[in-house]
This record gives structure tokens, sequence and C-alpha cells, in this order.
């Protein structure tokens, strides 16, 4: 079995880091999925891809995949350098304000 060990990014739709934390071991497909010709789905009788183990570190999750025999590849997370204005949210509404309005 193949395996990837990653730590997930934080959703589009949200600034915060909730869930970003933790470490996923994550099954890789051993077969191609099929799809049905009547209803169209797409189906795979590898039920090993619906498997997602988190850890509350790196180390945690390569531990458990040695244990278990599981071949794991580790992605690093590409980490974002912070956006932190000096004055923050409030600069856009102030009345020394330093730059044009734009909106």
């Amino acid at each position: 079995m193949r395996a990837r060990i990653y730590q997930p990014a934080k959703t589009a739709m949200s600034s915060g880091q909730a869930k970003t934390k933790v470490w996923v071991l994550e099954f890789a497909p051993a077969s191609a999925r099929s799809v049905d010709p009547l209803m169209g789905w797409t189906s795979s009788q590898d039920t090993q891809t619906q498997v997602r183990l988190r850890f509350d570190s790196k180390e945690a999750a390569l531990a458990y995949a040695r244990d278990n025999g599981i071949e794991a590849q580790v992605f690093e997370p590409k980490k974002r350098k912070p956006n932190i204005r000096p004055r923050g949210y409030a600069e856009n509404f102030a009345v020394d304000r330093r730059s044009a309005w734009t909106h």
C-alpha cells in the first residue's frame, strides 16, 4: 500500500487556521475508477481511498505507517508569509488615511 502524509492547507472560504495543525495520512488509489454505463457514476473496487487518518504530528503519522508496513511519502507544507498591515483593518476607515480612497 502506498500513502501520502501531508498537512492540509486552510480552506479558501476562511481566514482562520482551523484544521491545518494536524497531519493526514491518505492512501493512494490502487486501481483506476470505472464509469457505470447506466447511471454514469464513477466507482472503484478500492476502499482504502476512503480512509483518512489524522495525527497530531508528522512523526506520529510516520510511526503509524512504519508499524503497519505502509510505504508513505511525506509532503512538507508550503508556509505563507503572514499579511499583517501596520494599522490593520481599521486603517480603511481612518480619518488620517495615508493613501487615496479606492472605493
